[in-house]
């Protein structure tokens, strides 16, 4: 063990004082390589240990670190000393305009999608709507029950709901809850509002899906509305967003919150109408949901169904933004691609 340690310590006074002699990056390199190598005496020193007496060996593994630590520090000091002269010498070379602007941040832009929403709040507040807010973390009750949809009802399995750890808290699955809230608030004056914000199911994600997307829902409720104005309000609505010539549809449909139900679709952008893969070849790309709301609704948003009457429809900011700016691929909006976002 003598012999080693006689040999690490050579090796520490041998390898302190070739440092001495380096003077740039290339030097400090090879004196890494020949002095910190897997070669190099102090590392090789720790494959000795298996030859060392049991009793000696925390003492020689101490001894051995503590070499190794030493030339470490010394070369940590040595590359910032090396990397402070090199930095003067440029400087020296040239010179520096601090007058001169720095580099200008670039500048930001709105998300499609949020283009989009700030276009649908602006139209349909040229239709007398505003904007109300509701959570985006529900209970049970108001993502489904207070929607006419109870517990073990099966058309909760209409949608893939993400639910949490605590009993009775879902991310909601549609836009729909705000609703309840709405009603409950404003009732029993009449309502026109629109109700935006994030939802969350859990889909298998391809060109026209995503596991979370931007909703926006129109509710109407006051006393004489009726499926016409609901019909209306959807066409008058589709095109002063997309133009004069666009062609919506309504088709027969169900949803536990509304009777009668109806999706509301819009004609495909790409294809004109024709069939294409965006749309799958039908020539219509379904926008939303519609319909008069549901009697047990209005009673549970505190209303009487015997006086009130009213419309829901609900509609994806995402599939709008779609067709707004003809893109093929719903999952851009959220890729992150710069060279997708710096076109909007």
């Amino acid at each position: 063990m003598l012999e080693i340690e006689r040999r690490l310590e050579a090796e520490r006074l041998a390898a302190l004082e070739n440092l001495e002699k380096v003077q740039d990056q290339a030097q400090l390199d090879q004196w890494k390589q020949n002095h910190l190598g897997k070669t190099s005496v102090t590392m090789s020193a720790f494959g000795q240990v298996v030859t060392v007496p049991n009793e000696e060996r925390p003492a020689f593994g101490k001894a051995v670190n503590a070499a190794k630590v030493v030339l470490e520090t010394a070369l940590a000091g040595k590359l910032a000393l090396i990397k402070q002269k090199e930095l003067e010498a440029r400087m020296s070379q040239g010179t520096i305009d601090v007058t001169l602007p720095g580099r200008g941040l670039r500048r930001g832009r709105i998300h499609p999608l949020n283009l989009t929403a700030q276009e649908i709040y602006r139209v349909v507040g040229q239709m007398g709507f505003q904007i109300y807010q509701s959570p985006e973390v529900e209970t049970d009750d108001f993502n489904f029950t207070f929607l006419n949809i109870p517990p073990h009802h099966p058309a909760r399995d209409m949608w893939d709901t993400f639910y949490t750890d605590k009993d009775n808290i879902v991310l909601r699955t549609h836009t729909s809850p705000g609703q309840i809230h709405a009603m409950r608030e404003y009732c029993p004056q009449p309502i026109r509002v629109i109700l935006p914000g994030a939802c969350f199911r859990y889909e298998q994600q391809d060109q026209s899906h995503e596991i979370e997307f931007m909703q926006v829902e129109l509710l109407a409720v006051d006393k004489g509305i009726t499926f016409a104005d609901l019909k209306g309000t959807l066409q008058d609505f589709a095109r002063r967003m997309f133009g004069e010539q666009t062609q919506i549809r309504l088709r027969p449909s169900y949803f536990p919150f509304t009777e009668p139900s109806a999706e509301l679709d819009v004609e495909c952008f790409v294809c004109g109408g024709k069939g294409c893969g965006v749309c799958h070849g039908g020539g219509w790309l379904e926008w939303g949901g519609c319909g008069m709301v549901h009697p047990r609704v209005l009673e549970y948003g505190g209303y009487d169904p015997e006086i009130f009457t009213g419309f829901a429809a609900g509609m994806g900011v995402d599939r709008a933004t779609l067709l707004r700016y003809q893109v093929d691929d719903i999952r851009y909006f959220r890729n992150n691609d710069i060279r997708f976002l710096e076109q909007f």
